[in-house]
């Protein structure tokens, strides 16, 4: 145990970790094996109320069950709490064989610890009596943190496994996150260039040497890692993420430049701003190899660039297209840090408030709360401006077309409906596509007549009768060719393919407890009104459902709804995504388990 300053101490195990004392009691930062708590009685501690964690590899928490078991709190970060909480989930679902993901995610702990909460970017607690930040620092992996304090009379920030020392890092193989990427070389880059502005008087690392100049520490690593990117030519990418840019669509709609799915701004006199969809607003953000939480990170880099380069005073509004990741992925973020309002159209507030009732592709990992549910077709005021929303499914079914007059144009953003070549090749079946959808929009376009279509991933549009006429007459075809293809006489499960759905998808049951009524939406897809029977079924011993079978008459298309109660017995515990379906018959047809759930218990 060495003794850095009055309350400061640095105790070495499988990494370095710091134990910030007060009174009796004290703060750890990372916890190693656990050999920490032995040698604690020597500085007159008692008590460990608290354990920040900085990242999630095994060096940094191995022991961090025993201090689960000794009631000491631990907290992680936000985008790595899967990795804690319920790394076993990880660990079972894993990639190992034709692997080309190639994170230390494997270098997890072995089993689950309980969390007390999230350290997520950009906030602040109190922990011990002491205020801590947490600044949002990737570069060793996707979701690390490093927490700063002041300690002392003494500005510092533990980094983690970020810098090693002057010029160092403790792993170039954990910076490396797709197959020969460089994403992590970027980040790290523009990580340390962050603290190096927050003018720091100590870095204090996980593994390395503590840096008591830190801006000397920061800037030979920064040339070498540069050198090593324009030796891989890579040195665009690091350029694009430094130099945030805005496109002037008009005078006061702008695109961002860096985003991966495209991100607008709506720029006000008053200097508020309103932004439609701020999914990954960084190049370098997208799409790294994995598709776990820990995998993706939105950040606010675009933000300051804006406000200095435009003048805007604060994001007020945020409102998405639809509900896909890579359009609000940082809608949580720009609330928690510049206190945006969301707006969302009430046709899918749902599907961010309680992604867990879904079963669609890119949903986000968190709920996202909506501060005003926004109705379809009436005028929405927002400073100088008005919209109007308008169903528009076919990409998804809970999309929005969002129309605007802005500079004397009136536009229309789309999201991920169809590129500007007008080619109608972005549906996806599993987000509730319909044969026909593409018709519906095609129609919307031409009764909007709108200048110019901004898009998800395309350059602004300006329209012309053509594109139109091309869009109605190849959704049209669309809409021919489904229905040439599919048996529709016979039965009509449409584009989809089912005719059952369970909600909500995901389950929490406590041992003994109740989940309350479980819906099972389910189709008649016969031409003539029939009885269908729905039987719910469970494939763990301790799931109880009650009156599992229910039976309820439907017209030809019609779709009806049927509750369930479903239970555990009280001796059924730790059981994780355990599955239920719903089985079919439509008459004397039998369909079979059209529909799935997962149940955990906790």
């Amino acid at each position: 145990m060495r003794q850095l300053s009055e309350h400061l101490y640095q105790h070495e195990d499988t990494c370095y970790v710091y134990v910030i004392v007060n009174g009796s009691e004290a703060v750890l930062i990372d916890f190693g094996s656990g050999s920490v708590l032995d040698e604690l009685a020597a500085i007159g501690v008692e008590r460990v109320t608290d354990v920040l964690m900085t990242h999630h590899h095994r060096d940094q928490g191995q022991g961090l069950s025993r201090a689960e078991a000794s009631g000491i709190r631990i907290w992680v970060p936000h985008h790595e709490q899967d990795l804690f909480s319920n790394v076993d989930l990880h660990w079972y679902g894993r990639q190992i064989y034709n692997n080309y993901d190639v994170r230390q995610d494997r270098f997890s702990l072995l089993e689950p610890v309980a969390i007390a909460g999230t350290l997520k970017d950009h906030s602040r607690h109190v922990f011990g009596g002491r205020a801590f930040q947490i600044v949002p620092t990737p570069g060793h992996t996707i979701g690390s943190i490093s927490i700063m304090t002041e300690l002392d009379g003494v500005k510092a920030a533990f980094t983690g496994d970020l810098i090693a020392g002057p010029g160092k890092v403790w792993s170039m193989s954990a910076t490396q996150w797709t197959y020969n990427g460089s994403e992590g070389v970027v980040s790290t880059v523009l990580s340390v260039s962050d603290l190096r502005e927050l003018e720091l008087d100590m870095l204090l690392p996980s593994h390395g040497v503590v840096m008591s100049e830190p801006a000397a520490a920061i800037d030979p690593l920064v040339a070498i890692l540069e050198q090593l990117l324009r030796l891989r030519g890579n040195e665009g990418v690091l350029d694009q993420c430094k130099e945030p840019d805005y496109r002037e669509i008009t005078p006061h709609l702008l695109l961002n430049m860096r985003s991966f799915a495209n991100s607008y701004v709506l720029l006000s006199e008053s200097g508020k701003a309103l932004m439609i969809d701020y999914g990954y607003p960084s190049f370098n953000q997208a799409f790294y190899a994995g598709v776990d939480r820990s995998s993706r990170r939105p950040d606010l880099r675009q933000i300051a660039f804006l406000k200095k380069r435009y003048n805007v005073s604060c994001i007020d509004v945020v409102m998405p297209t639809h509900y896909h990741d890579d359009h609000l992925a940082g809608f949580n973020l720009l609330r928690d840090v510049e206190g945006a309002k969301t707006w969302v159209a009430e046709s899918f507030a749902d599907v961010l408030e309680q992604p867990e009732r879904f079963d669609v592709p890119c949903l986000w990992y968190d709920p996202i709360p909506v501060d005003r549910r926004l109705p379809l077709g009436e005028p929405i005021t927002w400073e100088e401006y008005t919209f109007r929303l308008y169903e528009q499914p076919g990409h998804t079914l809970y999309a929005v077309a969002i129309s605007f007059e802005v500079d004397g144009k009136h536009v229309v953003a789309i999201g991920d409906q169809q590129g500007t070549d007008g080619k109608l090749n972005n549906y996806v079946y599993k987000n509730k596509f319909r044969s026909h959808d593409y018709v519906l929009s095609a129609a919307l376009y031409r009764e909007l007549k709108p200048d110019i279509i901004i898009s998800g991933h395309w350059d602004p549009l300006e329209v012309t009768d053509d594109y139109l006429e091309q869009l109605a007459r190849d959704g049209e075809s669309l809409r021919q060719l489904h229905d040439e293809l599919l048996p529709l006489s016979e039965i009509d499960m449409g584009a989809e393919g089912f005719c059952a759905w369970i909600k909500p998808y995901q389950i929490e049951l406590a041992a003994g407890g109740s989940a309350g009524a479980i819906t099972v939406e389910v189709l008649n897809p016969l031409p003539v009104t029939e009885r269908v029977t729905v039987r719910l079924a469970a494939a763990s011993e301790g799931l109880v459902i009650e009156a599992p079978e229910q039976v309820v008459e439907l017209a030809a298309g019609a779709i009806g709804e049927l509750r369930f109660d479903l239970t555990a017995e009280a001796s059924v515990r730790g059981v994780k995504r355990a599955r239920i379906a719903a089985d079919v018959t439509v008459g004397t047809r039998k369909l079979g388990q059209q529909a799935d759930a997962i149940v955990t218990m906790v």
